[in-house]
């Protein structure tokens, strides 16, 4: 029989995105379907900008905020609100055995000093030569440095004392799902009692933007809510940080925090990307977990196939009431799951679920009390990922 004392609860919730910042903000968003969306600034992307963020709050040091790029401000960011929420921040102690575990790609490139070798390279005399210099004389030393995906982690350690074992997972959107099961595991196992859980990424980005339209995966044009992109696939980038304060109720109770939600279950799957693979993938997955008493956040990308096989699936389980949250704060890639699992567990905690935003029909209205909340993972290119989000 499963020991109830190593349930896990989330105690603590931090988010920002175009949305705002914190769960009421973000509630009051979802609940009002009018995408924040910037179709001009990086034209013909769309992009979901970050709100005004004041990161003084959360990061005071102007020293530290200098040497952090915009996604890492974003992630230490929306960590320092997790810890708030979870009523930890600035109790060394507990700080100092929290573990944590991060989801994030590569840092950011030095756009002026790439456009300044793009453009001279054609022209040069000696074009390796011209390279070698410019590489040695026009990057900063740190950059490579800059550009690890663990020095989120470490800022975070830096900023808030979060000084406990440190993990750091890259993989686009199946980096989130697996820093969130691994978390999960540990603390079942009682190899863990607290974790920081989470993830950044900054979309306001050219070069982000011009990588993922070499697989044709960005939102171009006009803008459409999630389900409604098949004659026009991709995602709009979003500019997002996500962070989970996960604790086995033992720990919680001795400490007497307060549960948002009990995270259940998660389960990953990495299908090909063959005509109906993704469908079946989740319906593997859905056995394990899935009721019909359950709603749906859904991670849904607007890439095809994905997104296509992900509605067939849906529509099999018409009793199901689906969201999709790619229409109102967009694509975040790593910290997407993480986010969406933020989202279900708002739901679950007031009970009750945000208004449709879908003229293509596939989100339903309900009425009913919402008590289980299924979050579902679909990468643009590979992985699956499911997490089950119960009421306490």
């Amino acid at each position: 029989m499963a020991d109830a004392s190593r349930d896990v609860w989330i105690t603590g919730i931090g988010i920002v995105s175009c949305l705002g910042e914190g769960p009421e903000a973000h509630w009051r968003g979802l609940n009002e379907p009018t995408p924040i969306v910037d179709v001009k600034t990086f034209a013909p992307y769309a992009v979901h900008p970050l709100c005004r963020v004041d990161f003084d709050k959360q990061i005071p040091k102007k020293g530290d905020q200098r040497q952090m790029e915009p996604w890492q401000r974003i992630g230490t960011y929306a960590a320092g609100l997790a810890l708030d929420s979870a009523g930890v921040k600035g109790n060394s102690d507990l700080l100092g055995r929290m573990d944590m575990i991060v989801a994030a790609g590569g840092g950011e490139r030095d756009w002026a000093a790439d456009g300044a070798i793009l453009t001279g390279l054609p022209k040069a005399n000696d074009p390796e030569r011209f390279l070698n210099e410019r590489l040695m004389s026009d990057l900063r030393p740190t950059l490579f440095l800059a550009q690890l995906s663990n020095l989120l982690a470490g800022n975070i350690s830096i900023v808030h004392g979060v000084t406990g074992s440190s993990r750091t997972f890259m993989g686009e959107e199946t980096a989130g799902v697996d820093a969130v099961r691994i978390a999960l595991q540990r603390i079942r196992a009682n190899q863990s009692d607290i974790a920081l859980v989470g993830g950044a990424q900054n979309g306001e980005r050219k070069d982000l933007l011009m990588l993922y339209d070499f697989g044709g995966f960005g939102l171009k044009g006009d803008f459409h809510p999630v389900w409604e992109r098949g004659s026009a696939p991709g995602f709009a980038l979003a500019s997002i940080g996500a962070f989970l304060v996960l604790e086995s109720r033992d720990h919680a109770e001795k400490r007497n925090a307060t549960p948002l939600a009990k995270l259940t279950q998660i389960t990953v799957a990495s299908a090909a990307r063959q005509p109906g693979a993704v469908e079946a993938s989740l319906d593997k997955m859905w056995g394990s977990l899935g009721s019909p008493d359950s709603v749906v956040i859904s991670g849904a990308t607007g890439c095809e196939p994905a997104t296509s096989e992900e509605r067939s699936f849906f529509k099999r389980h018409s009793q199901l009431a689906v969201r999709a949250t790619g229409s109102h704060f967009g694509h975040g890639v790593e910290p997407q799951f993480i986010m969406n699992i933020a989202v279900a567990t708002l739901a679950v905690h007031y009970g009750k679920l945000f208004a449709p935003f879908d003229p293509a029909g596939v989100e339903q209205s309900i009425t009913g009390p919402v008590a289980r909340a299924v979050v579902t993972g679909v990468g643009h290119w590979r992985g699956e990922g499911l997490a089950l989000v119960e009421r306490v």
